[in-house]
């Protein structure tokens, strides 16, 4: 891990920018569900993980308040996790198609994972000045991982979430070019490819609006695209 993500990291887990997700996440982590109620919850923001050699940057919307929020990574413990991982491991991307805790030994190469929002919202809904709190941690990510040539969004928060970092840096003067389609893609100005996903939600997959086979062609395009 670089400097750059190991501090980061460090001031993401910190953060206390947004009450009323603050007091969401704590609260979540001592009532806990019947099920965890084992278990010591992270109960904190959660930071990015992944391979800091990334090519590939995998952006989410937010943790999940029983899932990342239990476990303190990225789509761990969760549905839209279990759906994940396998389909990354399918690529090629994931060492494991399980992601349990954040030692079950899974690693990512070639992939990094973060999201918009990085502590749990209720009812999953993020305002738009929780996401524009984390704006900055996103641009400081994507400044760490030089080696991304590829974006790959889950769902249209994080969508937006990318295309406002791209119009922040002046890249962009509107996102009115780009519309959010899963499968969609876009050659961005600064020659980066933007991959469109659904979000591997419940609400998704148990409905069949995303499937295995959808989602293991986006990340099977976006290995391609960087080569590997």
């Amino acid at each position: 891990m670089s400097l750059a993500l190991t501090v980061l990291n460090k001031e993401i887990i910190a953060c206390t920018r947004c009450p009323r997700l603050v007091e969401y996440r704590q609260k979540i982590g001592r009532e806990k569900r019947r099920a965890y109620r084992d278990w010591d919850y992270w109960a904190k923001p959660v930071p990015g993980f992944g391979d800091p050699k990334a090519r590939v940057l995998i952006l989410g919307l937010a943790p999940g308040a029983h899932g990342s929020n239990r476990t303190g990574r990225p789509f761990t413990g969760d549905g839209s996790g279990n759906f994940l991982y396998p389909v990354l491991h399918q690529a090629g991307f994931a060492s494991q198609p399980t992601a349990t805790h954040r030692d079950d030994g899974l690693q990512l190469s070639g992939a990094y994972i973060t999201a918009a929002v990085r502590c749990a919202p209720p009812a999953n809904k993020p305002s738009p000045d929780e996401i524009a709190n984390c704006a900055d941690y996103l641009d400081r990510e994507f400044a760490a991982l030089k080696n991304v040539k590829v974006i790959v969004v889950l769902g249209k928060i994080a969508f937006d979430a990318y295309l406002n970092h791209v119009k922040r840096h002046g890249q962009i003067k509107t996102k009115s070019a780009y519309t959010f389609a899963h499968g969609q893609r876009y050659k961005m100005p600064d020659g980066r490819t933007l991959l469109c996903a659904f979000h591997p939600s419940l609400q998704n997959t148990n409905t069949g609006k995303l499937t295995e086979r959808m989602l293991l062609d986006v990340f099977r395009t976006a290995k391609k695209l960087v080569g590997s």
